[in-house]
């Protein structure tokens, strides 16, 4: 019997086992029944998950990501010294990032992001062979595509493999919808942070202000507290900016919602979350936003999205900057956001609306009206 030349390569511990079976039985030669009798279940079982992503390979995205763990699993099992190396210079390095080396927590994190904005109507995921980086667009009221997330080609990769995503169209640029799966995985990967946040020592004050975006509002908690918990499909900005007044005519331009997405893609991409603490004090004097006590901030791309929404509210300012966070950022609904802050009700939509032109005129005049990129 050949040894195994593949035992020094570990597979990613968030592989699907269906993807595990399709590489031992593809890379490693493993007759369906070998497999069978190893996982205990029937070879018929192990015949249909291997023929399945035999057939998902027409999938780009799927096809790379198997493709990279196979090259993985060459470089694995041969030693760098080995002179067959000079012979596979197509397999010693990959040629664009892979998921290789994402681990769960990686993975759930984008995920949270990510399907969120591709849960929303009319959001479809979009990539190019040529693009190190896949975007998430949604149709505006206007019918205009706008941008509202990007992700590594590697985490899009291991969504497919996860068959969070679909593969919708194929051509110069594929696109992809979100699965049933993939918004059954989205809704259990909030209900997960959810109860850790809750659960988090010190953060008793942060959860009372802001908790997590998730479903639907509830009332308290055994403890007092009350949760925020709105739709993962629709914002509330994109709800109101369906809304039209008696003359026809929009509530909220779409300049005024592309501003409230790029704030939220921005707080998102910062890996926020409910670690913000309602302090303009520290928000005024630079201090930004609070870390619980012995953390430290985001670091590269997460750390310059950090500064630009802090930048932003700091130029808002209290009120303004309040409402534009709960409403864009914490998804709160505005007749929550009315009653928590103490107003009127049915003014949250005019204070936000102000909020929102503020916005605007901020990302015009700091960054230009083709700026910031996200991400």
């Amino acid at each position: 019997m050949e040894p195994n030349l593949s035992a020094d390569f570990t597979l990613p511990a968030w592989l699907p086992d269906a993807v595990r079976l399709y590489l031992d039985h593809t890379e490693e030669g493993l007759s369906l029944r070998q497999l069978a009798r190893r996982e205990g279940v029937a070879a018929s079982t192990v015949m249909r998950q291997v023929r399945r992503y035999e057939a998902r390979r027409d999938d780009p995205l799927v096809d790379e990501a198997l493709a990279a763990l196979a090259r993985a699993n060459v470089q694995g099992s041969v030693c760098p010294a080995d002179p067959q190396m000079k012979d596979i210079p197509d397999m010693t390095l990959p040629l664009r990032p892979t998921p290789i080396a994402l681990d769960e927590a990686g993975i759930a994190r984008e995920g949270r992001r990510i399907l969120r904005r591709m849960a929303e109507p009319g959001a479809v995921m979009a990539i190019a062979p040529d693009m190190e980086k896949a975007a998430v667009l949604r149709e505006a009221a206007d019918g205009r595509m706008v941008q509202t997330a990007v992700l590594e080609r590697a985490v899009a990769q291991a969504f497919a493999l996860k068959d969070w995503i679909a593969c919708r169209k194929q051509g110069r640029l594929t696109t992809y919808d979100i699965t049933q799966t993939g918004r059954a995985a989205l809704k259990r990967m909030v209900e997960e942070e959810d109860r850790r946040r809750m659960g988090h020592p010190g953060m008793a004050e942060a959860a009372a202000s802001f908790t997590a975006p998730k479903q639907v509002w509830c009332g308290a908690e055994e403890d007092g507290a009350r949760r925020l918990r709105c739709t993962v499909a629709e914002s509330p900005v994109a709800v109101l900016a369906r809304r039209r007044d008696k003359d026809g005519r929009v509530f909220l331009e779409p300049d005024l919602v592309t501003a409230a997405e790029r704030l939220r893609e921005d707080f998102e991409l910062a890996q926020m979350g409910p670690r913000m603490a309602q302090n303009w004090d520290r928000i005024a004097t630079g201090l930004d936003m609070v870390l619980p006590r012995g953390e430290s901030g985001p670091v590269g791309a997460p750390a310059i999205a950090r500064e630009r929404v802090a930048l932003a509210l700091r130029d808002l300012g209290p009120g303004l900057g309040d409402v534009a966070l709960r409403v864009c950022c914490f998804l709160e609904g505005l007749e929550v956001a009315e009653r928590r802050m103490g107003w009127a009700a049915r003014s949250g939509k005019i204070v936000l609306r102000i909020a929102l032109q503020r916005l605007r005129r901020h990302y015009d005049e700091t960054y230009g009206r083709s700026g910031p990129l996200i991400g």
